[in-house]
């Protein structure tokens, strides 16, 4: 990896039953009820980040703020972002423009209550970013998106068509305000997903890595995202849900933190902010 390569880390903090892929299954109204696994996860993560000196960038859900407060704390106090994603893990094309204005603001007050400093950094949940959420986004203060995954694999991920964007890496969508994309690799003419995930799971560890490498070389820019409940086996597992699902969900969930820990070893994986030529002064209100 040369000086001009960045390679972006980010963990998207939601439990395992938060999860779209298990909404059907598993109703909002039943969240208070489910035992709590996040915390645990998020420190096999910190373990592995700190055994390598490497810092991330954690897109933390409201909820788990709300419930879990000193687990945010703790993943600052070690030195990585906090940044914001959502409060519920709504998709954001679902919500009106109100109700998302609403759910960004509840969760950017609750984390900047907890960490003591502004919150500049936004992803979707499932990446359902669209275009009229990027003039709230910045009414907030927030100075990027990391929530556009330009690939026309998966069936849930959102759109900007109204702005000009790069096929991944950063791009100024205005003066201060950025979107990070995650990553893809293009093959055959296709944007296939290379940012981790399901996808991070699912292929053989040296072909996911060759990846990585030929992003960088071809973009400069390589933007990574994992979640907590990946590097949980022992999860609950649920049933009344499609067979496509649960493959994406449990696949190689085992795998999950041998694969991590090799990754960050080979790639020096930084936060998105220290990234961004961004003047972090104010904390934005609505």
């Amino acid at each position: 990896m040369t000086s001009h390569q960045t390679a972006l880390l980010s963990v998207d903090i939601e439990d395992w039953f938060q999860v779209e892929n298990l909404k059907g299954a598993i109703p909002r109204q039943s969240w208070d009820s489910k035992e709590l696994r996040v915390d645990h996860n998020v420190d096999v993560i910190l373990e592995l980040l700190a055994a390598n000196k490497t810092h991330a960038t954690f897109f933390v859900l409201g909820w788990i703020a709300k419930h879990a407060p000193a687990l945010v704390q703790r993943i600052h106090a070690q030195g990585h972002e906090i940044a914001c994603h959502g409060y519920g893990h709504d998709l954001v094309y679902d919500l009106s423009v109100e109700r998302f204005r609403e759910d960004l603001r509840s969760s950017k007050h609750i984390l900047e209550d907890l960490v003591g400093e502004s919150v500049i950094g936004y992803r979707a949940p499932s990446f359902s970013i669209t275009d009229w959420a990027i003039d709230v986004l910045m009414e907030t203060g927030l100075k990027y998106d990391s929530s556009l995954f330009p690939s026309m694999v998966h069936d849930r991920y959102g759109k900007l068509t109204e702005h000009r964007v790069g096929n991944g890496g950063i791009t100024e969508l205005a003066k201060g305000f950025h979107e990070v994309g995650l990553s893809c690799l293009t093959l055959f003419g296709r944007n296939v997903p290379w940012a981790g995930g399901g996808y991070f799971r699912l292929l053989p560890y040296p072909v996911f890595r060759a990846g990585v490498r030929k992003i960088l070389r071809d973009k400069g820019t390589y933007c990574f995202y994992i979640h907590p409940w990946e590097f949980d086996p022992g999860q609950p597992r649920i049933r009344a849900i499609s067979a496509q699902y649960r493959f994406r969900h449990y696949k190689n969930l085992g795998k999950t933190r041998t694969r991590f820990a090799e990754l960050i070893r080979e790639f020096p994986f930084g936060r998105i902010r220290d990234a961004l030529p961004i003047q972090d002064d104010s904390a934005g209100t609505l």
